[in-house]
């Protein structure tokens, strides 16, 4: 596996620009997630950029983020991108590659945590985008970067990798690296045009 801690900032900052477009009216529609609608999506990212960022501080978070409607903050608009900016910021820390890091009860190298952290951000950044009907920029960088990752996982640790994605969507490989990326996490690159 790849263990050079990623560039986290160009995925944050395109992540932030998609939630500032989500309109309250779509808090209840669906997305790429089964069974996860906007608003429990949008707590998704409030609790994984707070667990990410504390795994780079070595200060794990008792238990996983959430996915839940119910729970999201209603400061949602300001606090994501504040904590987006603070994951990035704790990452770039030399400390932040060093050891293991921990989240949602995983424990890992910090720097394959670091690539886990910026998959959560790139990949589920799409998600709220084409469940929101907004452009989404992926870096194609930090795509490749998963890519390898998520492939390589698939290959040493497929058990492990079942219980976190959905099952593979076969994209030609041709495609753009950040749709088999996407599909590779169990996702249709074409399901905001179904």
């Amino acid at each position: 596996m790849q263990t050079k801690t990623p560039e986290l900032a160009p995925a944050a900052a395109e992540v932030a620009h998609v939630v500032a477009g989500v309109r309250d009216d779509q808090l209840d529609g669906p997305t790429p997630c089964a069974g996860t609608s906007v608003a429990g999506l949008l707590d998704h990212l409030v609790g994984l950029t707070l667990a990410f960022r504390m795994a780079a501080e070595k200060t794990p978070m008792q238990g996983a983020p959430s996915a839940d409607a119910a729970q999201l903050p209603a400061d949602w608009r300001e606090r994501l991108p504040q904590q987006l900016d603070a994951q990035v910021a704790a990452w770039a820390q030399p400390s932040a590659s060093e050891g293991t890091a921990e989240a949602g009860g995983v424990e890992m190298p910090a720097p394959v945590m670091g690539i886990v952290a910026l998959n959560e951000v790139l990949v589920h950044g799409w998600d709220l985008a084409v469940a929101t009907g907004q452009p989404y920029r992926p870096d194609a960088g930090a795509a490749q970067r998963c890519l390898g990752f998520v492939s390589d996982f698939e290959k040493e640790a497929p058990e492990a990798r079942d219980g976190i994605y959905g099952p593979v969507v076969p994209v030609p490989e041709d495609s753009p690296v950040f749709d088999r990326l996407l599909g590779q996490t169990g996702r249709d690159p074409g399901w905001a045009s179904r």
